[in-house]
C-alpha cells in the first residue's frame, strides 16, 4: 500500500509534484481559504488526480473551513473531509483533525485553541485503533522547531505516545520534513514549503515497510 503525504501547499497545489499511489493524504493549509472559490479550486485539483482514495484535513490558513464546515464538505466533493472523525480506507483506519496551538499574531489562527484544557479536549476525542493519525500540527517536541522555537503540542505528545497509531502525519511547520520514528510510531511532516520559497514534491509512503520512497523527484 502506497500513500502519498503532502501538506501546506499555501495555493500552490498546482506546482507540487504528486506521486502516483493508492491514497492521497493532505495535512491541512491548502490556500489562504477565505472563499469559498478558494475550496473549489482545490477540489479541482483533487478532481484531477487519479489516486482512488483522497483524505483532507484542515490547517490554520483554512479559514472557509473552519466557518462552515458543512459547506466545506459539500465543496470538497473529490475527497474525504475529516473533521474530528475516522475512515476506514483498504482496511485502514485513519482519524483527521486540524487543530493547532494558537500560533503568533501573524498567522491566519483558524482551527486554533489555547494550549492545556481546549485542545486535550480534542485529541480526547481520537479512538483507540487509529493506523493513520492525520493533524496540521506536529505533536511536541518532534519536526516543530522553527528557529528557537517549538510549536507543537505536549498534550498530542500524549496521545499519541497513549494510543500508539503506526503512523502520525502533519505538516504546519516549514523548517522540517520528513519522517522519524520514535516507540512505536512513525512521526511524518510533510508539508512542501522548502527554503526560498522553493516547493518540494509530496512525500510517498510505502505502508507496509514503514518506509519513505524516492520516487525520483
Amino acid at each position: 500500500m502506497r500513500i502519498a503525504l503532502f501538506s501546506d501547499t499555501h495555493a500552490a497545489h498546482g506546482q507540487i509534484k504528486i506521486p502516483a499511489a493508492d491514497i492521497l493524504i493532505f495535512a491541512g493549509d491548502m490556500t489562504h481559504c477565505r472563499t469559498s472559490l478558494d475550496v473549489s479550486d482545490f477540489n479541482d485539483f483533487l478532481k484531477g488526480l487519479p489516486h482512488r482514495h483522497k483524505i483532507v484535513v484542515g490547517g490554520n490558513h483554512d479559514q472557509m473551513l473552519a466557518r462552515n464546515p458543512d459547506k466545506a464538505r459539500r465543496l470538497l466533493s473529490a475527497a474525504v473531509y475529516l473533521l474530528d472523525e475516522a475512515v476506514v480506507v483498504e482496511g485502514i483506519t485513519i482519524y483527521g483533525s486540524p487543530w493547532h496551538p494558537i500560533f503568533n499574531s501573524r498567522a491566519c489562527d483558524a482551527f486554533a485553541l489555547p494550549r492545556g484544557k481546549a485542545l486535550k479536549e480534542k485529541w480526547d476525542l481520537i479512538p483507540a485503533g487509529v493506523d493513520i493519525l492525520v493533524t496540521h500540527t506536529p505533536p511536541a517536541g518532534i519536526l516543530d522547531q522553527d528557529g528557537p522555537v517549538a510549536h507543537g503540542c505536549s498534550d498530542l505528545t500524549a496521545a499519541v505516545a497513549a494510543l500508539k497509531p503506526r503512523y502520525h502525519v502533519f505538516g504546519h511547520i516549514h523548517r522540517h520534513h520528513g519522517m522519524v520514528k520514535c516507540g512505536a510510531t512513525s512521526y511524518i511532516n510533510c508539508n512542501v514549503q522548502g527554503d526560498n520559497g522553493a516547493l518540494r514534491p509530496a512525500l510517498l509512503l510505502d505502508y507496509d515497510a514503514g518506509k519513505l520512497l524516492d520516487y525520483g523527484s
